[in-house]
């Protein structure tokens, strides 16, 4: 928690002045009782009203100069806790986007969100109130408590026993309900979270008319939320009526002890009003300070949760530059690479082997969960290998810096994600100096070219948030085109074409294949259509290579490349002639 702080280094002049004009607000507050006595005990008293309105003058005074420091405190705190939330949620977004895919997967998507948003919120919401109230109101409590010593030390007694029945009360209901506000929490992130999950997934639900059910769960959550929330409120509503039986029986006191005092001469009666104003303060700013307080513990479990996703560091380390890739006839090779995901008891990926010649075409196919997209993933270094050596261009993976081997191999992830924008902002995050005849050249051999011909602004057409104003297959083929336009030596395509109809797809590996200079392919696929024609295909099962070689030799050699296809196509042999 206290690293959290470190992004409040370059607000401390706003972190020291905000709680300075704060103390200097609660000053003048505590002055308005004994102008108000003053004017009590001589103006009033003796009909002066010169006198009167010479002290009215002094507490409009009073109240512009307090009004203009509590307007100085709320900007200097709002401008220290907005800044402070603005750099820390940089510096998270920051963290999160070097953490690798292990790390990822083990936090959650859910989780980091929450992170960045709710609780860096909380974080903020808590250095404001900190700044503003968290001195201010002990300050009012003491100080008014000492005010009413010098206004009458024999009255103020009674101060000396409400204001510890007080702090008994209002920390005793803190101390019973942040325990339950914390379950409340709780609760309430699994009623986001069953939201989050619903509204990401409302087609699947609708599908398969799971609506009745989904709303009958979330009511049952939310009930339960309620239920945990009238429950703390309920104790939570106890503070104010026991405060104000308490600070009622002491103005009580006051009055029967001032008022005999008042009666022999021996007090003022605007002290009495002073002691019962200085009274009135103390139940406000208890007040104050115990919400203070609570919205504080709140910020510190947040601050707590926010200071955890720092301490996760990526399992992966790149080195500094290392420069472009070496050229070597031999482009990739796996030696006996195992792969075990973390927290998971079996492995991925067995003991895989094989090596990719410059410019080769290679299929890789298996059933579902038989470890596909887990290979190609080793090979941009989504993943590290638990074993064995991967090399590319003659050089250990590991030893390449992050830029030149993400720009050495492009990818085309199984679900195509698009970002909110013009269709060229998205081309351009494959290479951001390319020109418009580059970004053509892409949508032409992506097959996506008619896509934005048909498009009324074209490059500069909107995509919505997700590519959702695009159909699957457009936004498979805008996919691929966005990793094309940065022209990698190996190209990877997983499963990025299932969207496409054969005779599309068959274009677009057509046009890949007569690139120049001609990428390494590697197609990840499950319909062995995709890969009949490659230099050479491997064949995987339950993680390990059951199976590599051309199509041919694969169907006279490998049982499981021919249970796929034969459940692919009915007829082998005219399909045979088709490929031929």
């Amino acid at each position: 928690m206290r690293k959290l702080f470190v992004y409040l280094k370059d607000y401390k002049k706003e972190s020291i002045i905000a709680p300075l004009f704060k103390m200097l607000e609660a000053l003048f507050d505590l002055l308005v009782p004994l102008v108000v006595a003053s004017i009590i005990n001589k103006g009033i008293k003796y009909g002066d009203k010169p006198y009167i309105y010479q002290m009215c003058a002094v507490l409009i005074l009073l109240a512009v100069v307090g009004l203009l420091c509590a307007l100085c405190a709320q900007y200097f705190a709002a401008k220290a806790a907005v800044g402070f939330a603005a750099k820390l949620r940089c510096a998270l977004f920051s963290h999160i986007q070097s953490l690798s895919f292990t790390e990822l997967d083990t936090q959650g998507t859910s989780a980091l969100m929450n992170r960045m948003t709710s609780d860096v919120n909380q974080l903020q919401n808590g250095v404001n109130m900190a700044l503003r109230l968290l001195l201010r109101s002990p300050f009012i409590v003491f100080g008014a408590m000492i005010m009413a010593f010098a206004v009458n030390a024999q009255a103020a007694v009674v101060f000396v026993i409400v204001i510890p029945v007080l702090f008994v009360i209002v920390f005793g209901i803190i101390c019973v309900t942040l325990p339950l506000y914390r379950k409340v929490q709780e609760r309430l992130d699994q009623v986001l979270r069953r939201t989050r999950e619903n509204l990401t997934g409302v087609r699947v639900i609708r599908a398969f008319h799971r609506e009745d059910e989904e709303i009958a769960s979330f009511c049952g959550d939310n009930k339960q939320l309620k239920r945990q929330q009238l429950f703390v409120g309920k104790i939570s509503a106890l503070m104010n009526p026991l405060t104000y039986v308490v600070v009622n029986l002491g103005i009580i006191a006051l009055l029967a002890n001032g008022g005999v005092k008042v009666s022999v001469g021996a007090m003022e009666q605007g002290d009495v009003v002073a002691l019962i104003d200085y009274m009135s303060q103390i139940l406000v700013e208890l007040v104050k300070l115990a919400n203070t307080v609570v919205l504080l513990t709140r910020a510190i479990a947040s601050g707590r949760r926010v200071a955890g996703v720092f301490e996760v560091r990526s399992s992966m380390e790149f080195p500094e530059i290392t420069g472009a890739a070496e050229e070597s006839s031999e482009i990739i090779r796996f030696s006996h690479v195992d792969l075990t995901y973390a927290g998971a008891g079996d492995k991925s990926l067995e003991d895989i082997s094989f090596s990719v010649k410059r410019g080769q075409t290679v299929g890789i196919i298996g059933g579902t969960g038989s470890g596909k997209t887990s290979l190609v993933h080793l090979i941009p270094r989504f993943y590290d290998a638990t074993a064995g050596e991967i090399r590319i261009a003659g050089r250990d993976v590991k030893a390449y810096d992050k830029e030149t081997l993400r720009d050495l191999v492009g990818v085309v992830m199984q679900k195509a994600v698009l970002f909110q924008g013009t269709i060229r902002e998205n081309l351009l995050w494959g290479k951001p100096g390319a020109t418009d005849d580059e970004l053509w050249q892409a949508l032409n051999v992506a097959q996506a070219k008619e896509i934005v011909e048909g498009k009324a602004k074209g490059l500069a057409e909107v995509v919505e948030q997700g590519g959702h104003n695009l159909s699957g297959g457009q936004r498979q083929r805008l996919a691929i085109a966005r990793t094309l336009v940065k022209q990698p030596d190996i190209l990877i395509l997983d499963d990025s074409a299932s969207a496409l109809d054969y005779a599309t797809e068959s274009e677009l590996r057509k046009a890949i294949a007569g690139l120049d200079p001609k990428p390494t392919v590697l197609i990840v696929s499950q319909r062995a259509a995709s890969i009949l024609s490659a230099d050479f295909i491997i064949v995987l099962d339950e993680g390990r290579i059951v199976g590599t070689g051309t199509h041919k030799e694969l169907l006279e050699s490998c049982p499981v490349y021919q249970e796929i296809y034969d459940s692919q196509f009915d007829d082998r042999k005219q399909k045979e002639g088709e490929h031929a």
